[in-house]
């Protein structure tokens, strides 16, 4: 560190000079001590931060709907998940006093049911196992014919359609480790399984639903609206991403080295989206040859940092008036079940320009900083500023939900489709396959699109060992 030089021997210019340099850097310091500060702030509530890495500091939730729009508790119209007697049943067991009248010891002669009570239980499980027999037959004259084996019926041992559909069902669904999967089924079932024969089952379904899952990309991306969005995913020890397309009935996931451009033509998909494309702003989701639309929860939640890490909040007062602007044009919309009239539509966008101005007067674009002379590129700017000039330049894209028939205000159904992928990354750490990886998200592909659309996932995966998958409604 270099020592203060003698202030006696400076002249008042020297004196001068140090004073504006010692007050630059002043600034300059402050300015990264805000910037690290910031930093330390971000949370899932105020930025695009996963909750899992708020840590012991995690921030109480915080519902961005307005009050007094719902009563608490159930709503109104609800339907409720009560249990209630059944008119069928399958046993009855009478309880009458006793076998004889207690007063004159005589048989009784007229019985009568004066209230009933249902016990719902399960039935001893256990494996069903049914041996099939070739028959040889012989003739009088002397010729032998021997019977033929079921389609199907394959080994001199082996597990049956509705076995095999329940193991995938519990590995790949419910994300049961391999391990306690076996055991599930020994326990319940005493039906003894290898993990070995759990991936096998694993991997025959993902075959089996390959052309399922193709036509269901297919589908999405003919889709009016579709989701998209990507997480990083560990395969092999390694980095990859995960991407999905969805609409409301349809759901597609597939995973690539990277994570722009290059996984897109590779992928093959997103290139033919020509409805709109609701993201949350990827740069390289910007080049595709559709309508763009962006997610606005990623802007509540960097609006919402911006107003709260400032210490006067008269400074960044406009952070909070673009989040209640937002929130009152979705509510509006809602209520509408469409697009805003043209008037309504021209009082938001004035309102949007006046606040964009208002926060542009607080955070200019930084020219030169004086210390910066000899650095290529750009200069750094604020991420006010940096999300001012996004909100401005996309600013058709910000309110798209407000224009276009079915145009949804945030991403969250791409998001919903991610998490379950990054849970089974929780679970065992990574995907120690890129065969491993490609068969979960087959099946992931397969059963969230059912589930979107109400089947009973068991007998879907009942149906994909048969050979004869159910297929989804294509229209997305």
């Amino acid at each position: 560190m270099p020592s203060l030089p003698d202030l006696s021997e400076l002249s008042p210019a020297q004196k001068d000079e140090l004073i504006r340099l010692l007050w630059a850097q002043l600034l300059k310091q402050e300015e990264r001590i805000g910037q690290l500060e910031g930093r330390l702030k971000l949370n899932s509530r105020n930025s695009s931060k996963p909750p899992s890495s708020d840590g012991l500091a995690k921030p109480a939730p915080k519902s961005l709907r307005l009050k007094g729009q719902r009563p608490v508790g159930g709503q109104k119209g609800h339907e409720g998940n009560t249990l209630r007697q059944r008119a069928q049943v399958d046993e009855v067991i009478n309880h009458p006093s006793s076998t004889a009248c207690p007063d004159c010891q005589g048989p009784w002669v007229q019985h009568e049911v004066i209230d009933r009570r249902q016990v719902f239980e399960l039935p001893v499980l256990r494996a069903q196992v049914t041996e099939h027999r070739l028959i040889r037959s012989s003739c009088r004259c002397g010729a032998v014919h021997e019977g033929c084996w079921p389609s199907g019926v394959n080994a001199p041992a082996q597990y049956g359609p509705r076995a095999k559909a329940l193991v995938v069902h519990l590995n790949q669904y419910h994300l049961v480790p391999l391990e306690r999967t076996c055991g599930l089924m020994h326990d319940i079932f005493n039906l003894p399984l290898s993990q070995a024969s759990v991936l096998a089952f694993n991997s025959q379904a993902a075959l089996a639903l390959g052309p399922t899952v193709a036509a269901i990309g297919q589908a999405v991306q003919a889709a009016a609206v579709v989701h998209a969005d990507e997480t990083g995913i560990r395969i092999e020890g390694k980095l990859h991403w995960l991407h999905c397309l969805v609409t409301g009935s349809l759901s597609w996931l597939g995973h690539h080295a990277k994570r722009g451009h290059e996984a897109f033509e590779a992928l093959g998909l997103l290139a033919g989206v020509r409805g709109t494309l609701v993201h949350d702003g990827l740069v390289g989701y910007r080049p595709l040859v559709c309508a763009h639309s962006l997610c606005n929860a990623h802007h509540l939640r960097e609006l919402t940092f911006v107003h709260e890490q400032s210490a006067d909040k008269a400074f960044n007062g406009w952070a909070q008036e673009m989040k209640t602007l937002l929130v009152q044009a979705n509510e509006e919309v809602k209520q509408a079940g469409a697009p805003l009239a043209l008037e309504r539509q021209g009082w938001f966008e004035a309102q949007w320009e006046r606040l964009l101005e208002c926060g542009e007067a607080f955070h200019p674009e930084v020219k030169f900083d004086g210390y910066a002379q000899s650095k290529r590129g750009r200069h750094k700017q604020s991420k006010e500023f940096n999300l001012l000039r996004r909100l401005r330049v996309y600013r058709q894209d910000v309110w798209r939900f407000m224009t276009h028939e079915g145009v949804p205000f945030t991403n969250n159904l791409a998001e919903q489709a991610l998490r379950m992928s990054k849970v089974r990354q929780k679970v065992s750490g990574c995907f120690r396959t890129d065969a491993g990886a490609s068969t979960f998200f087959t099946i992931r592909s397969y059963l969230a699109t059912l589930r979107k659309q109400r089947a009973c996932l068991f007998e879907c995966l009942v149906s994909t060992f048969r050979g004869q998958p159910v297929q989804p409604r294509w229209a997305g």
